[in-house]
């Protein structure tokens, strides 16, 4: 009997679509900063201090 010491965490990776230029990027569920898309610049997810307020399109959450 072994016990599992890794632990789960409680936060997800996300995939996202860039409303401007369509551009998909994965960002972290818990951000500490403002996430910019990589080609046109344009905010995707800004930080609350908790959970990231995403300003994008969700395509899908990675375990």
């Amino acid at each position: 009997m072994s016990k599992n010491l890794i632990k789960q965490t409680k936060s997800k990776f996300i995939r996202v679509r860039c409303p401007k230029c369509k551009n998909e990027q994965v960002i972290f569920g818990k951000t500490a900063q403002e996430i910019k898309c990589l080609v046109c610049g344009k905010e995707l997810a800004e930080s609350t201090g908790g959970k990231t307020k995403i300003k994008a399109q969700v395509l899908e959450i990675l375990g």
